[in-house]
């Protein structure tokens, strides 16, 4: 490195440390120089040294550097806290801020932001809400980088209303604050409240930016928005705000989420610069309507351009090959991340959940069962949850009782997977397994997520719950859903009663099935959109078979396109079919 007879000096090993800053192992043999040459005293020296071993993330050396350092000021401190939040090491960091407090070290407003990440990333409310009371009793609340912290640690709590109340008590909010407000909003599936407080920042006069649109255009996604989407786009433009390639490719996944993918595909080609997630927001995309052949397509297309893959794309193209029913192929894919030297193309367990899903939904039930046990990462609930819906959708009631006893100890809290055994049962006829079910879910206070659809007119989304009353054109919806009805029936269409045990709703009887959330949207959509626009309708549970049905017929009676997204998939009603040719 240096020759032994060259006088060590500051300067020369700051270099040193300059020169290798991302190289561990010169890192450790400067640190040895630093050492033997006396100038350890020196913390600028082992200052640069904690940052370089940060940046590579080797922080269990980091820490051995830092408890060597003479009366670190609190910037080291931070810097440490900076490192282990960035490592994903938070209890590390909560450990580290109990120390510096038993050592009588003074934080400072740029500790208190680092540690309420830490906390966010634990989810541990009782330590959040401590936190929260050091930080009041220290006076840094009302600082905007501390307040703004404690805002989204609060959201991502699932404290909607704590958050709302700290963020209104925030004193002259600047652009950052509003922009972390609306981008913890989107990411907690709180959209709607993100748009809320979009308005409102608008209603401030606060100057919004790309990092703004960004949010926005992902929370319109979510929510179906295709209107307030594209409003937001042309005001952006109006504006001036730059519409980079990471507003574009926010602009991508909107399209596909509302369904629109003619939309999506006129941006994609006119897109001056893509990159890998363009592609991927395609494919997805794709795969999610149900266009398995096009996700296929643009995935070589993609291959022959050069752009390399990553997880991503390949979770597309199984989630293409699952709706399509393409076994073999879903296999070959999954093969080939599983051979792959790239690190970032081993499979995870969203990989391994879309393997189970395409197996289960083939009737494979047995072999998914298999590929579980045999699979190298522990499965979670999610991975044992697309199998209990297979079994569900093939009603094999010994394999949904096996894998729900196992969902019961892997998330006891959450109820749909308890709703999914109840309507194996039920669609067998096992009324009193059903009993016994229902009764365990009463007595562990487990409750089911109400069903709710959603349909955008006019700039503003309508909601709507099963038997729903509470619409300003109620009369009218419901005397057009009669109406429909009617001429349906003449039409050949059929209530599928056995809908009434999937994860929606249960135990209804033939005349409560017209009443579903889907149809009431359906029939707003029909009264109010025009002729030529598609209806658009996003439900938050799966939708039933009766309704999938009534869907198909209402297009193929008014001519006009349904697009109806679900907890799984779209479905493109058109002329009496669907996009996703009864596999689903």
């Amino acid at each position: 490195m240096i020759a032994k007879q060259t006088p060590l000096t500051k300067q020369m090993l700051s270099k040193l440390l300059q020169i290798n800053s991302s190289k561990p192992k010169q890192l450790k043999k400067i640190h040895a120089l630093v050492l033997t040459s006396g100038l350890s005293v020196k913390n600028s020296l082992l200052t640069q040294l904690l940052e370089n071993l940060i940046l590579i993330g080797d922080m269990c050396y980091a820490c051995k550097v830092f408890d060597e350092m003479h009366k670190p000021r609190v910037f080291l401190w931070n810097t440490l806290f900076k490192g282990y939040v960035k490592s994903k090491l938070p209890f590390e960091s909560v450990l580290l801020y109990k120390k510096m407090r038993d050592l009588d070290v003074r934080p400072d407003e740029f500790t208190y932001p680092f540690v309420l990440k830490a906390i966010s990333q634990l989810s541990v409310w009782p330590c959040g809400f401590a936190f929260h009371a050091h930080v009041v009793k220290h006076g840094f609340e009302t600082l905007g980088i501390v307040a703004t912290e404690l805002v989204m640690m609060y959201m991502k709590f699932g404290e909607l209303r704590s958050a709302q109340f700290l963020f209104e008590s925030m004193q002259g909010k600047d652009l950052v604050a509003w922009n972390a407000f609306i981008a913890v909003c989107v990411q907690t599936g709180n959209s709607a409240v993100a748009l809320e407080y979009y308005y409102k920042m608008c209603a401030d006069a606060v100057q919004f930016d790309s990092f703004t649109v960004v949010s926005m255009l992902s929370a319109c996604g979510q929510l179906g928005s295709l209107e307030i989407g594209k409003e937001i786009y042309d005001r952006t433009k109006k504006e001036g705000i730059d519409c980079n390639i990471i507003v574009e490719n926010a602009r991508l996944d909107m399209y596909m989420k509302c369904g629109s993918t003619e939309d999506a595909r006129v941006l994609f080609e006119g897109m001056e610069q893509r990159n890998v997630v363009s592609w991927s927001t395609m494919i997805v995309g794709y795969a999610m309507n149900g266009d398995s052949d096009e996700a296929l397509a643009l995935f070589n297309m993609m291959q022959n351009e050069g752009i390399r893959p990553n997880y991503v794309t390949f979770l597309g193209i199984l989630s293409a090959c699952s709706h399509a029913g393409l076994v073999d192929e879903g296999k070959r894919y999954f093969n080939i991340m599983v051979r792959s030297n790239d690190k970032n193309l081993e499979p995870r367990k969203e990989h391994y959940a879309c393997m189970v899903d395409l197996l289960g939904r083939s009737g494979l039930l047995e072999e998914a069962y298999e590929f579980i046990k045999n699979m190298p990462l522990e499965p979670d609930a999610g991975i044992w949850g697309a199998l209990l819906g297979a079994c569900v959708v093939h009603r094999d009631v010994k394999l949904g009782q096996k894998v729900a006893d196992l969902l019961v100890e892997t998330a006891p809290d959450i109820g749909a997977y308890q709703v999914l055994l109840s309507n194996i049962y039920a669609a067998a006829g096992k009324w009193d397994c059903v009993d016994r079910v229902r009764s365990k879910m009463r007595k562990l206070g487990t409750k089911k997520v109400t069903a709710y659809s959603s349909v955008e007119f006019d700039g503003k989304l309508h909601y709507f719950n099963r038997g729903d009353k509470s619409h300003p054109q109620t009369k009218v919806i419901y005397e057009k859903l009669e109406e429909i009805l009617m001429k349906i029936r003449n039409m050949g269409y059929v209530p599928q009663t056995g809908s009434v045990f999937h994860d929606v709703e249960t135990e209804e009887k033939e005349s409560s099935l017209s009443h579903h959330s889907e149809k009431l949207a359906i029939a707003f959509g029909l009264i109010n959109g025009r002729g030529e626009d598609p209806i658009r309708v996003m439900k938050n549970l799966r939708t039933c078979e009766d309704c999938h049905v009534f869907a198909k017929f209402v297009s193929r009676l008014t001519s006009r396109d349904i697009i109806m997204r679900d907890k799984n998939r779209f479905h493109h009603f058109r002329n009496g079919v669907c996009s996703c040719r009864e596999f689903w």
